[in-house]
């Protein structure tokens, strides 16, 4: 008998250690260590960049060989210390970057970080655009989908995401080209504004070099007019790529929601259709697509490059295409780092609003 007698409060004592769950360290400790981990990705990515550049040789050979005499070669490898040891130079590369200096670019002399300065805003306003486009055909058309599965128009609206992500980047751009610029003309094909508009921008004191927001800044609308007319065809062909996957996304995430037992209880009260889609059931259906936006956000900078390059957008994808033309690998090599550092950070942003979101992605 005595054996069975426990001291008062054990048994709620064991019961309350057997409930607890592990609390995963919270949002705090969840931020920090996905911070943490930016910096063995961008020096991971920085090596492998740094190395792959290198396997053709040194870069002044690779910009000037066949312009210059071997002699002249020589005296410009020295003089950029391309003929020391290639770990030496990876240190020193390393070195550099934590001082902010992406090197020079060898076939116009002009510095790595002016580039990413001059040219930079004009990428991330295009991406900006295109996500714009992506929100607005994805996540409404995914609905749409989803509220008419099985039939017609879901089935309609899946092969148009598959031509949407499947569909080359340079070849919608064409596409847009050819119907909006030549059957319809009524948007402006190339470059990221007339030549008045680059005109009044390189005037704007202190420019942030973003478009959109030096026009408003100066409070100019027939130039803010203007930006946003070239910027709709390049956001379309960059951002439809994004919208097939956002589309199909929501899709499938807001046909699983429907089939939760809170939206049946909401159909037994006699809610519609529609307003349970509406209302009810896209809000967890949204949270996928944030987990993947940092991939898609890179995807899109991979895409800048031959949209830019389509349209004449001068951002760094354009001069990206134009270096590894004249192949100044120290010029690529600046740009390659500087976007892996967007979209090292990108993701970590991701992650830090899904994690706000759904604090189930913090376990």
């Amino acid at each position: 008998m005595s054996a069975a007698i426990s001291e008062p409060g054990a048994e709620a004592a064991e019961t309350s250690v057997a409930v607890k769950k592990p609390s995963g360290g919270g949002l705090g400790r969840y931020v920090l260590i996905r911070f943490l981990l930016i910096i063995p990705t961008i020096f991971i990515l920085t090596t492998l960049v740094f190395f792959l550049m290198r396997i053709t040789g040194d870069p002044i050979t690779a910009a000037l060989g066949g312009r210059l005499t071997k002699a002249q070669l020589a005296e410009r490898v020295h003089a950029a210390g391309y003929d020391r040891p290639i770990l030496v130079q990876y240190f020193e590369y390393l070195g550099n970057l934590l001082k902010g200096d992406f090197g020079t670019a060898v076939s116009d002399g002009q510095p790595v970080s002016s580039i990413l300065l001059n040219y930079g805003a004009a990428t991330v306003e295009l991406v900006f655009y295109a996500l714009i486009v992506a929100f607005i055909l994805g996540i409404p058309l995914g609905m749409l989908a989803a509220y008419h599965r099985d039939k017609a128009p879901d089935a309609a609206l899946r092969v148009l995401a598959i031509l949407g992500y499947a569909t080359p980047v340079f070849f919608a751009g064409m596409i847009l080209k050819l119907i909006f610029g030549v059957f319809l003309p009524i948007l402006p094909v190339a470059g990221r504004g007339t030549t008045e508009t680059e005109y009044i921008m390189s005037g704007v004191v202190g420019p942030t070099r973003f478009y959109l927001i030096d026009a408003l800044r100066i409070g100019n609308f027939s130039v803010l007019g203007d930006v946003l007319a070239h910027a709709v065809l390049p956001a379309i062909a960059l951002g439809v790529l994004t919208a097939g996957v956002f589309l199909r996304l929501v899709r499938t995430n807001l046909i699983g929601t429907l089939e939760q037992q809170y939206i049946d209880c909401g159909r037994s009260r006699g809610i519609s259709e529609y307003r349970l889609v509406t209302k009810h059931a896209y809000r967890p259906a949204l949270i996928p697509i944030i987990t993947v936006m940092g991939m898609q956000i890179a995807l899109m900078l991979a895409g800048a490059v031959l949209t830019e390059t389509t349209f004449e957008w001068k951002g760094l994808g354009f001069k990206l295409a134009e270096y590894l033309t004249a192949r100044d690998f120290v010029a690529v090599q600046g740009i390659v780092v500087f976007l892996a550092v967007i979209v090292a950070f990108t993701n970590f942003l991701v992650d830090v609003i899904a994690a706000f979101i759904d604090p189930r992605v913090r376990y």
